[in-house]
């Protein structure tokens, strides 16, 4: 499956661990949740290489809290296109708990709501077509200016005339 994150086709640097897969000793892995919470302590206490989880929309994000300090990776599961909660969990795990790790869209990923999953704070998508991650590279270059604040990071089409305003009435 291809990844897309920040605008282009990457290599996946994670590798995805069954639940009964032996634990290696080095190198960037994904997990399930079944396992992460069999026993979170010693996945984030590896010495070597980073760690991410696939996080069910069904489930919730509290449980990951006191661990994103310690992750370098969240998946967050769209199951059918219909089923938006990933949004919510996305939106929470950057602006309520400042998760600044990736945070991957994977599943029913389509590319019509792309735009919506980066506004969301998405900043990577594991995509099924490689013909939608070209698209989706297309995209992210297509759209600069947005009205609504959201967590992303961007600032909205408001907040920047405000700082236009500001800025020549400074004489800046």
């Amino acid at each position: 499956m291809p990844l897309v994150k920040g605008g282009h086709i990457i290599a996946d640097a994670f590798v995805r661990l069954t639940d009964d897969a032996e634990l290696p000793a080095q190198g960037a892995i994904l997990v399930s949740e079944t396992r992460f919470l069999a026993g979170p302590d010693a996945l984030v206490s590896r010495s070597s290489g980073k760690l991410g989880v696939i996080w069910p929309n069904n489930r919730d994000v509290d449980d990951l809290v006191p661990y994103l300090d310690r992750l370098a990776l969240v998946a967050l599961v769209f199951p059918s296109f219909r089923d938006g909660r990933a949004y919510t969990q996305a939106r929470l795990l950057r602006e309520r708990y400042g998760f600044r790790g990736e945070l991957r869209a994977t599943g029913q990923v389509l590319r019509d709501q792309f735009v919506f999953m980066l506004r969301a704070g998405f900043d990577a998508f594991d995509v099924k077509k490689q013909a939608d991650a070209e698209a989706f590279t297309e995209t992210v270059k297509r759209y600069s200016v947005f009205y609504q604040p959201t967590g992303d990071g961007r600032i909205s089409a408001l907040h920047q005339r405000l700082q236009l305003r500001h800025s020549e009435s400074a004489g800046l």
